[in-house]
């Protein structure tokens, strides 16, 4: 079966492929092996380019994992539940995923609860806000997967 590309279908094209798709961008070693089967390289030449990766260190889930952890923290993206759901989502096997969560201090920070609310809501008080503001405010810190016991404590203050 050739690729859709003009190189050979061979353990070695899929390498170069790969490692061309690694220039752009991180991606875990299951996402990559998928991205080289949807090329229509053979498993065994897919599997034989990941582990060469994997061998020569340029590609490594561990880090993947820390770094998309880290930014989706820092940004605000996701936190707790949401995190890990993400991370999965990615190709990240769940016992690195407990494992990176768990080093980063837990589901949630407090202080990043409060900044995200800060940047995205500027000025917001649940006390003067409406029934529906309130809501609103509320259903956006979930869906970022911050507990509800978290959200009612920052209400509470």
């Amino acid at each position: 079966m050739r690729s859709r590309s003009s190189e050979p279908s061979s353990a070695e094209g899929a390498y170069r492929y790969a490692v061309r798709l690694l220039a752009a961008r991180d991606y875990t070693s299951l996402k990559l092996k998928r991205k080289l089967l949807d090329r229509e390289f053979s498993e065994t030449d897919s599997e034989s380019a990941v582990m060469r990766l994997l061998a020569e260190g340029w590609l490594n889930d561990r880090r993947f994992a820390e770094r998309f952890a880290e930014a989706a923290q820092a940004s605000g993206r996701f936190f707790g539940p949401r995190l890990r759901l993400e991370m999965r989502r990615r190709g990240i096997p769940a016992e690195l995923i407990n494992e990176v969560v768990g080093r980063m201090g837990g589901e949630h920070d407090e202080e990043g609860l409060r900044s995200l609310l800060e940047r995205r809501f500027p000025g917001f008080s649940f006390a003067a806000a409406t029934d529906r503001e309130r809501r609103r405010v509320i259903g956006f810190l979930q869906r970022r997967g911050f507990s509800s016991g978290a959200i009612r404590g920052l209400m509470r203050e």
